[in-house]
């Protein structure tokens, strides 16, 4: 249990900041005792020692908050804190013990975060009839909310051998269901502004910081062209509303299925946005005829449920790999940012995922030749040829 009621333990916490004991470095013991904060997993711990010293006084100023918060809500009841996750984000999640039941504790900055755009998308959803999580309690001024624990088996952990087509076809229903609840002045627009800014995220950190390449002014020139080519597109698709993530790591595998995780960020945008996000995702890759089924198997459901997707399925799946287009490039910007800004390292090891359906949208359709070359310039590889449409 974590405990932040004692004021001396700032000075011990303080003399360990810089380098941990030599018996807590690679520990394997399931309860660590630092100062007065008892740690019951030892992915807190690891995360911890990783950090620089700044950011470790944050890390334990925001546990003594949250246990705080915590003991206030759950008086004299023993709770333990484990660690849940982390985003791509500011926010991390611990799974909360409390007798038999669990809880998941959202910790989200304030000064970087807003729960209330979670808040908000939670009762929307909630009120489609969708299975997220149920806000059991809030805290805006500190930044913690105390939400419902869907389980821990992801769609990306579950996503194997037979399982993956009912798996999906729940996705997909789910879906469906969250485009049906559109309706106006709900959520931001997914503008052009913000639809650029994204993709300016692949040239500003991708090539720029990652591949350390300064663009001469012939190459920005083609990038943009080639960008303001994905946005028309992108922009002219029918609208409705969009999780903006809805890939298998943010889907649970529950009853009724599936649970749905990391929607604060949703938006009304391109119908095929969140399509694209499901099955050209940016931690597990499928092969291309098994694609082609489920796009289909969309389309064809949601053209059921009068969707304004388009008739012909053929243009249906150019719009669904241009806007993948978009989505591909603005993560190889968004994963080299949040290794080079926020130290999250293990997120490069996927950017090469993302070259891939780069570089397959780019060899179906001609106008992406361009964008093809680039790529060739920039990262130093060969074109291959391939079918087009």
């Amino acid at each position: 249990m974590l405990k932040s009621d004692s004021l001396f333990y700032w000075g011990f916490v303080e003399k360990r900041l810089r380098r941990p004991p030599a018996s807590l470095r690679g520990a394997r013991n399931p309860h660590v005792h630092l100062g007065m904060f008892r740690f019951q997993h030892t992915g807190i711990l690891a995360t911890f020692f990783n950090k620089p010293l700044g950011k470790r006084r944050t890390h334990l100023q925001r546990l003594a908050l949250l246990q705080t918060w915590l003991d206030e809500i759950f008086p004299g009841h023993a709770n333990t804190l484990t660690p849940a996750s982390s985003d791509a984000s500011f926010r991390r999640y611990f799974r909360l013990a409390v007798h038999d039941t669990t809880y998941i504790v959202m910790d989200a900055p304030p000064d970087k975060e807003d729960c209330r755009a979670f808040i908000h998308v939670a009762d929307l959803m909630a009120k489609a009839g969708l299975n997220v999580p149920r806000i059991v309690e809030r805290n805006l001024e500190q930044g913690f909310l105390l939400l419902t624990d869907l389980g821990s088996v992801t769609y990306l952990a579950a996503l194997q051998g037979d399982k993956a087509d009912g798996l999906f076809l729940d996705a997909i229903d789910a879906l469906i269901t969250w485009q049906l609840a559109t309706r106006p002045n709900e959520l931001p627009p997914y503008d052009e502004a913000l639809l650029r800014r994204e993709l300016n995220l692949f040239s500003d950190w991708y090539v720029a910081r990652h591949l350390k390449l300064e663009l001469n002014a012939a190459q920005r020139e083609r990038l943009q062209g080639i960008f303001t080519l994905v946005l028309q597109n992108n922009l002219a698709q029918p609208t409705v509303f969009v999780h903006r993530d809805y890939m298998p790591r943010n889907l649970m595998v529950t009853t009724p299925n599936p649970g749905i995780l990391d929607f604060q960020d949703a938006v009304v945008g391109p119908i095929t946005y969140d399509v694209a996000s499901l099955f050209r995702d940016a931690f597990i890759s499928w092969e291309e005829e098994q694609i082609l089924d489920w796009v289909i198997r969309y389309w064809e459901r949601a053209k059921q449920a009068n969707l304004p997707v388009r008739h012909d399925f053929t243009e249906f799946y150019r719009d669904f790999e241009w806007m993948g287009l978009q989505r591909h490039l603005k993560v190889a910007g968004i994963f080299s940012r949040i290794n080079y800004r926020d130290g999250k390292s293990h997120y490069l090891s996927d950017i090469p995922r993302f070259s891939g359906y780069i570089r397959h949208a780019c060899r179906r359709y001609g106008l992406l030749t361009p964008l093809l070359k680039l790529l060739d310039e920039i990262e130093g590889a060969q074109a291959k040829v391939g079918y087009t449409f």
